[in-house]
């Protein structure tokens, strides 16, 4: 298990739960982040915030405090 701030350019996975306080796991559940989806690490910025995703076939950007709510199983 990883959460998806630590996840390196390449990384794939699946989400299998997502944390933090309310109003943070509303807004990652509106965005299609939830568990059970797969998720693709495409970039990262320079300094490391934001990152962009591939999701449910479409790029998402997260800011680094959302992405560490969101833990997921790498898969090889």
């Amino acid at each position: 298990m990883k959460k998806l701030s630590e996840y390196e350019v390449g990384e794939r996975g699946v989400i299998r739960s997502v944390a933090g306080e309310q109003k943070i796991r509303r807004r990652l559940f509106d965005m299609g982040v939830t568990p059970g989806a797969k998720v693709y690490l495409k970039k990262r910025a320079p300094l490391g915030d934001p990152i962009e995703v591939t999701l449910r076939g479409y790029e998402l950007s997260l800011r680094k405090t959302e992405a560490e709510a969101v833990l997921t199983e790498v898969i090889k």
